[in-house]
C-alpha cells in the first residue's frame, strides 16, 4: 500500500480501538495482538520500525542463563516458552543455535553444567535440545578459536537465533495482514484529553510535514527508552520509569569463529555474559552494560566499552581482534526499570512493567525481544479494560507470522520465507535487479525496490540498516552501496537527484559512527547494470 493511501486510511477512521505509539518489538507485538483480535488498530512510529533498541540486540532468542543464576526462575521459564513459540510461529527467521560454554577452572564444569541442564529442562516440549558436558578436544572442535590455554572442557546447550529487524518487518506486515495499519515517520507530539482522559494523539508526518489529529479508545505508549518522554506529554513532571544502559557489539569476520557453534562466557569481570555468535556469515561479539544519562536515537560506543570488548575477546579467543578487524560496531540502549540507588544496570530487572496513568495512557516498558509476544498480550488485555472494548481472547500463541515457511530458503532469500517466490519474480522485472549491490555482501539491487514497495523503506538508511543488515555486516561496504540504493529508491518513490545526494550524504555520515578505523580510499561499488 502506498504511503499516501496509508495516510488516507489513517485519517478516514473516526476512532481507533487501539492506537500504539512506538514501532519497536513491544509496539509491533502489541499491534499484532490487537489486530489479530479484530480491533481497529493503528501503530505510529516516529522514525523507522525497529530503528532503536530493537535493531541492536545480540540476535538471540533466549531464556536468559544469567537470570537463572540470579534466581529469577519465573522470568526464565516464561522466556524459554516464548522462545519455543516464536520459533514455531516464525521458523523462517528464528533458528536453534548450539552454544559452547568453556570451563577454565575445575569448578566451572559441574557448576555451569547443572544450571544449564535445568535451563534445558525448563523449556519442556518447547525445548531446543539438552545440555551436556564435552571434553577439551570436543570444545575446540566445535569452537576452534577458543583460547586453549587452561581450557579443561566445556558444556553445550541450546538457545535461539534470529534477525531482529527482519522479524520486526515481518510483524509490521502481519499487522497489515490482520487488517491493522502501521506507519513509520509519524511523530506523536500531543496527547489531547477530554474530561481529563486521553482521547487521541496529534501526530506530525516527518516526511510530508502535515499534522493530524486522531482519536482512539485506548492509547499505548510502547516507545522503549523514550517512554518517559511520551509520559511527559501526558503528565508533565511525571517521575521517570527507566534507568537506561547501553551495550555495544562488534561484528567480525567469520574467521574469528569458524563453524556454526556460538561461545558463551557466563560471567565476565563486571558480571555480564559475553557472547561470540555466528550470524549471516559474520561473528557478533558482545556485550557491555554501561549506565547512560541521556537517551539518543543514535547512541555511540564509549572508548572504555571498546577497550573492554577487545580485552575480553583477547582473553577468550585464540585469534585476537584489533580495531582494524571490526567490520561494524553498533550500540543499543536498554529500557531497564529503575532500581534502588547504587544498583548497577547489569543487576536491574529485564522483566516488563505495565501501568496506566490517571488519564488512561497505557505504558508498557522493559522486557526483551524474546518476550515481546507476551508483553503484547498483557498490554491488549489492559487496553480492553481501559478502552471498554469487547472481551476477545488472545490468539497470538500459535499465530503464524508473515512469511511463515517451515522449509529453509536459499540465501539471500531465507528471511523472506514464503515471500521469496514473489521477490524472485520482481528481480526478473528489470535488467540488473538480480545483480549484487556490492561484492562483499549478498544483497541484490531488486531488494531495494521490494523494500520500498512492500516494507515501507523510505530512506537509504532504512534499506541498508534494517531491510537488509549491510550497515552491521560491513559498514564501509554499505557506504559504497549508498549511491546505487539511493538511485533505486528514488526511481521507486519519485524523488530527484537532489534527494539522492542528500540521502547518500546522510547515510555515509551515520555509517561513520559504526566504524572504529578512519576511512581508507574507497573501492568502486559493484554496479547494478
Amino acid at each position: 500500500m502506498m504511503r499516501s493511501e496509508l495516510i488516507q486510511r489513517m485519517q478516514a477512521e473516526e476512532k481507533w480501538d487501539v492506537l500504539v505509539i512506538g514501532g519497536g518489538a513491544t509496539g509491533l507485538g502489541t499491534a499484532v495482538d490487537a489486530a489479530s483480535r479484530g480491533f481497529k488498530t493503528l501503530l505510529l512510529e516516529a522514525y523507522d520500525f525497529a530503528k532503536g533498541t530493537s535493531s541492536r540486540s545480540t540476535k538471540l532468542v533466549h531464556g536468559g542463563v544469567r537470570y537463572l543464576a540470579q534466581g529469577n526462575v519465573s522470568l526464565v521459564y516464561e522466556a524459554l516458552h516464548e522462545r519455543g513459540r516464536l520459533q514455531h510461529n516464525a521458523p523462517h527467521i528464528v533458528k536453534p543455535l548450539s552454544f559452547v560454554v568453556p570451563g577454565y577452572r575445575w569448578w566451572n564444569l559441574p557448576w555451569y553444567g547443572s544450571g544449564l541442564v535445568l535451563y534445558s529442562l525448563m523449556a519442556g516440549k518447547l525445548g531446543f535440545g539438552i545440555s551436556k558436558p564435552i571434553t577439551k578436544k570436543e570444545a575446540l572442535k566445535l569452537a576452534p578459536t577458543l583460547e586453549p590455554k587452561g581450557l579443561m572442557g566445556g558444556i553445550t546447550y541450546y538457545d535461539g537465533q534470529f534477525d531482529d529487524t527482519r522479524l520486526a518487518i515481518s510483524l509490521m506486515r502481519t499487522i497489515e495482514d490482520k487488517g491493522g495499519f502501521a506507519i513509520n515517520y509519524m511523530r506523536v507530539t500531543e496527547l489531547p484529553k477530554i474530561n481529563g482522559m486521553v482521547d487521541g494523539v496529534v501526530v506530525q508526518d516527518t516526511i510530508g510535514g502535515k499534522e493530524y489529529r486522531l482519536r482512539a479508545k485506548a492509547i499505548v505508549n510502547a516507545t522503549g527508552v523514550f517512554v518517559d518522554q511520551v509520559r511527559q506529554l501526558d503528565e508533565p513532571g511525571a517521575s521517570k520509569l527507566i534507568s537506561p544502559s547501553q551495550g555495544i557489539h562488534f561484528v567480525l569476520d567469520k574467521s574469528f569463529l569458524p563453524g556454526d557453534h556460538a561461545i558463551m562466557i557466563p560471567k565476565t569481570d563486571d558480571g555480564r555474559v559475553l557472547f561470540a555468535v555466528p550470524w549471516h556469515d559474520r561473528v557478533i561479539l558482545g556485550t557491555t552494560d554501561t549506565p547512560v544519562k541521556e537517551v539518543k536515537i543514535e547512541p555511540r560506543p564509549l572508548h572504555e566499552e571498546i577497550e573492554y570488548l577487545l580485552g575480553h575477546a583477547a582473553r577468550y579467543l585464540s585469534k585476537d581482534p584489533t580495531p582494524a578487524d571490526v567490520l561494524s560496531v553498533y550500540t543499543g540502549l536498554r529500557p531497564l526499570m529503575k532500581g534502588e540507588a547504587g544498583d548497577s544496570t547489569a543487576s536491574l530487572s529485564r522483566e516488563h512493567t505495565l501501568l496506566v496513568s490517571p488519564s488512561g495512557l497505557i505504558t508498557i516498558t522493559g522486557g526483551k525481544w524474546t518476550t515481546y509476544r507476551k508483553m503484547g498480550e498483557v498490554t491488549v488485555d489492559k487496553a480492553i479494560a481501559v478502552g471498554g472494548l469487547l472481551q476477545v481472547p488472545c490468539v497470538t500463541q500459535d499465530l503464524p507470522i508473515h512469511g511463515w515457511k517451515q522449509e529453509p530458503q536459499p540465501e539471500p532469500f531465507g528471511v523472506y520465507g514464503s515471500d521469496a517466490p514473489a521477490l524472485k519474480g520482481l528481480l526478473a522485472e528489470q535488467p540488473g535487479w538480480d545483480k549484487p549491490l556490492h561484492a562483499n555482501l549478498p544483497y541484490l539491487a531488486g531488494e531495494v525496490v521490494w523494500a520500498a514497495r512492500y516494507e515501507q523503506a523510505r530512506t537509504v538508511e532504512d534499506f541498508l540498516a534494517r531491510r537488509t543488515r549491510a550497515l552491521l555486516l560491513d559498514a564501509r561496504a554499505s557506504q559504497e552501496m549508498a549511491p546505487n540504493v539511493a538511485e533505486l529508491l528514488a526511481g521507486e518513490l519519485g524523488y530527484d537527484e537532489t534527494w539522492q545526494a542528500e540521502q547518500v550524504r546522510l547515510y555515509r555520515e551515520l555509517a561513520d559512527g559504526y566504524l572504529l578505523q578512519p576511512k581508507k580510499a574507497e573501492a568502486a561499488p559493484v554496479t547494478t547494470g
